[in-house]
């Protein structure tokens, strides 16, 4: 799901529908698109490789879920923008 977000952003930013809303990954993203790639991206990896290193700890297990439920909003807001850029949704 971090992959598909990256690369949706990238594709609404590329063609004008909308902003990074995240100031970090905005900012990031001031120096490219390569760079914006490999940190979103580095982020999940190294999120991904901590919950599989704790996945016995509850809390790790409740983070998965979390990140499961946050990542799902996304990927549900970036359809719904493109929605709205072809004009099926105001």
């Amino acid at each position: 799901m971090n992959t598909v977000d990256a690369f949706v952003t990238l594709i609404w930013i590329r063609y004008g529908v909308t902003t990074e809303g995240n100031f970090l990954m905005a900012t990031v993203l001031d120096y490219g698109e390569l760079p914006f790639l490999a940190i979103k991206l580095g982020m999940g990896v190294i999120t991904v490789a901590v919950l599989l290193y704790g996945a016995q700890y509850r809390l790790a297990v409740i983070g998965a879920r979390v990140g499961l439920v946050v990542y799902s909003i996304a990927i549900v807001s970036h359809v719904l923008t493109g929605f709205a850029a072809k004009g099926y949704l105001s």
